[in-house]
């Protein structure tokens, strides 16, 4: 059944959030992310091959652990983003976003009338009948979120008009692909690529929407605090497995 959305309800009221990219589709995995702590899970299903049974599995975990559960679905696929919420996922982060029309695409699909025009369903979050309908609609409507992954130059060019027209719950740079596109491939520390999400940043405080910073350090988050975020992605599953290992065997 739908539940409260704890991660919108935290950045309402000016508590810090924390998340993981998850792209090791095993349960087990996004468990043990939950009992580490972590607000929020990022499940992959862009760039990590994850079937829809699979997805809500993934999701039950994250459920039953108490991490709130979000879906990166692929670019400009209302299909995908359907099915995800029907398997319950609390938010839809959205690649690629480079105009007003990607989002207006994203908020159709992903939020019932009035304000889209979600696919109705029944299903495991309205209970499997359990709940009225339309009483599920309007939760569902208020608890989904919608989170633009900001990840081209195009996107950065044209922030304030993706965000004058509502729908947006947050807001996530994407410094890796936000390199490549200004000619500078891996390179997040560039200060291109910098200046670039401090214009994403700044955008959100003039919109008043949660901006969501990539920061892998103790020292990045706290320059990011600093300027009153309060929403941190602190990395991901398979990287922080990768070095553990690393780690473990020139410890042995």
């Amino acid at each position: 059944m739908l539940r409260t959305n704890e991660v919108k309800r935290k950045l309402a009221a000016g508590e810090e959030v924390h998340g993981l990219f998850s792209v090791l589709p095993e349960p087990a995995v996004v468990e043990m992310i939950g009992c580490a702590g972590y607000d929020f899970v990022i499940l992959d299903t862009e760039h990590t091959l994850v079937d829809p049974r699979q997805l809500e599995h993934l999701i039950r975990a994250a459920e039953t652990s108490g991490v709130t559960p979000f879906v990166r679905v692929p670019e400009a696929d209302p299909g995908a983003v359907l099915r995800a919420l029907d398997a319950g996922a609390m938010g839809i982060v959205v690649p690629h976003v480079r105009g007003r029309a990607d989002v207006d695409a994203a908020v159709r699909a992903a939020r019932y009338a009035p304000e889209g025009m979600r696919s109705l369903n029944g299903g495991r979050m309205p209970g499997y009948g359990g709940t009225d309908p339309r009483a599920y609609i309007e939760r569902a409507n208020a608890e989904i979120m919608v989170v633009p992954l900001v990840e081209d130059a195009e996107g950065v060019d044209a922030i304030d008009g993706i965000l004058a027209g509502g729908g947006v719950d947050l807001v996530l740079p994407g410094p890796g692909d936000l390199s490549q596109s200004y000619g500078v491939p891996w390179q997040v520390r560039h200060p291109r690529v910098q200046e670039a999400v401090r214009t994403l940043r700044a955008a959100c405080g003039r919109h008043g929407v949660p901006f969501c910073a990539m920061a892998t350090t103790p020292e990045r988050r706290a320059e990011w605090r600093a300027d009153g975020v309060t929403a941190f992605v602190l990395g991901e599953d398979r990287d922080l497995a990768a070095r553990a290992l690393r780690a473990h065997r020139e410890r042995t």
